[in-house]
């Protein structure tokens, strides 16, 4: 069994700060690919940053110069940090994890979700 748990969430005013936390643990044989995505009130989840292997990071557009996603060397905790916050970045933000479960076995966890409002 595998679980996610996130923090950092909150309140926050546009064009403030917040870090994101995603901690792994439970039966990890070795941690592949670590994904955020965030969900607005009437809207689809979206991928908003993923980290790979060798610590490529990827964002989708609108977060691009704003958020950066790092991991620890470990790789059990990924962290999201997003500055100069906007009305539009408020949503639930889900950690997401592809994990081996041993050498050959790929699956992945997700956590709980956490809420980030940007408002004045």
């Amino acid at each position: 069994q595998v679980r996610l748990v996130e923090s950092g969430g909150g309140l926050v005013q546009p064009g403030g700060s917040l870090r994101l936390s995603c901690e792994a643990s439970g039966n990890i044989f070795s941690i592949h690919t670590t994904r955020w995505y965030r969900q607005a009130p009437g809207k689809q989840r979206e991928l908003v940053a993923s980290i790979a292997p060798g610590g490529r990071p990827s964002y989708t557009d609108s977060v691009k110069g704003r958020f950066t996603i790092a991991r620890t060397n470990t790789r059990d905790s990924t962290y999201l940090r997003m500055s100069s916050l906007k009305p539009e970045d408020t949503a639930v933000y889900y950690c997401n994890v592809q994990y081996y479960r041993d050498s050959y076995t790929l699956d992945d966890a997700w956590g709980q979700g956490t809420q980030v409002t940007v408002s004045s």
